[in-house]
């Protein structure tokens, strides 16, 4: 089974409402897909978000870079993922969450062919569903306690609370206030997104340190491994990373400097499916918590990655964050089950979606 085309393809899909974050507020989700097809006529999609401030690619570099690359990888075969992703590789160097699209989207095809699901291909199913992480970041301390009783009568067991955009005692006041709602066993987390300085981030660590957060993500800038550490250092909350997580390494630095006790693995920082199951099986072995990330926000393509590494993951201490939730409108033929907060994994071949590309055609935009 060989490579006959890779087709990079731009939309922008519509959200139900903005996402506030520490340098940005998504509108709309700008993201790329790649819809490669074999010469059997197995049709594969991989998807990764825009992110420029995480991975430095802006939805048009990413086209760029796979219309580069597909003269170069078509004629491959498609079911020797390895190949093709090191001859991406020595073609072009980094654009992980271009790359990302091509690897996630070579997977979708073997699986199709094979007539297994993703999970099969990795390290096989340890589970079936799971709770799906829900961002809180209304811009007020009512609007979030709001926002999470809603979502807990609805199902949700798992938030998280975007901080970093205020004055840490101002963030702090308004995650007290949350976990004032919060239930005995919900998991309850923050991030900031980069959004403090170090001294920013013990102050606000110091004042919330009494409160059940299982994790307080990239509190400081990602490229300050040092900051992160002294952070970690100031309490006895658990530091996870998520900006400054960008190879496998990332992970051996942090553990090696007691920066962080998790991470936060998206297939845009590191490149696809197979990559981040890698880097949760080295999260085990480290004895570091994971959290399985999509970006803000992505279709029923990526998200259905994610479950599938939900499936075949080791361990996902901290959550699966999907992000197909915040979307008024999806590209799959069938909408995944999301069901009172937890989101089952899908057992068909491949991803296990059906992409409807009659959406795909009116979200498209042109680069």
């Amino acid at each position: 089974m060989k490579i006959r085309r890779i087709e990079p393809i731009a939309v922008s899909l519509p959200m139900i409402k903005p996402v506030k974050m520490a340098f940005e507020e998504v509108k709309s989700a700008n993201n790329v897909l790649a819809r490669i097809e074999t010469d059997r006529g197995v049709v594969g999609w991989g998807e990764a978000a825009s992110a420029p401030t995480m991975t430095g690619e802006t939805v048009g570099g990413m086209v760029a870079a796979l219309r580069y690359l597909a003269p170069l990888l078509e004629g491959m075969p498609a079911d020797d993922i390895p190949e093709v992703v090191a001859r991406a590789d020595r073609y072009l160097y980094g654009n992980h969450a271009a790359k990302s699209t091509l690897e996630m989207a070579l997977h979708d095809a073997l699986g199709r062919a094979r007539q297994k699901p993703v999970y099969e291909l990795l390290g096989g199913m340890k589970r079936s569903r799971v709770p799906m992480l829900r961002l809180v970041g209304t811009g007020s301390a009512e609007g979030d306690v709001d926002e999470v009783q809603r979502k807990q009568a609805e199902g949700f067991v798992a938030f998280k609370l975007k901080v970093g955009v205020a004055d840490p005692q101002q963030d702090a006041e308004r995650t007290r206030r949350v976990a004032a709602v919060l239930r005995k066993d919900d998991l309850f987390c923050a991030d900031a997104n980069q959004g403090w300085t170090v001294d920013q981030a013990i102050r606000y660590a110091k004042a919330v340190e009494d409160l059940p957060l299982a994790f307080f993500e990239q509190p400081v800038a990602g490229d300050d491994l040092e900051g992160m550490a002294r952070v970690a250092r100031s309490t006895r909350i658990a530091i996870g990373f998520d900006e400054g997580l960008h190879s496998i390494d990332d992970l051996r630095r942090h553990h090696a400097a007691g920066a962080a006790r998790g991470a936060s693995l998206k297939t845009i920082k590191l490149g696809g499916v197979k990559p981040v199951y890698d880097a949760a099986e080295l999260c085990a072995l480290l004895g570091m918590k994971v959290n399985l990330a999509c970006k803000i926000a992505e279709s029923g393509i990526a998200t259905a990655a994610m479950l599938q590494l939900a499936a075949a993951a080791p361990a996902v201490d901290w959550g699966v964050s999907l992000t197909t939730q915040y979307l008024a409108d999806d590209i799959l033929a069938r909408p995944l089950d999301t069901v009172a907060g937890h989101a089952t994994v899908p057992t068909g071949p491949g991803l296990g979606i059906e992409v409807d590309e009659a959406k795909v055609r009116r979200y498209a935009r042109e680069v």
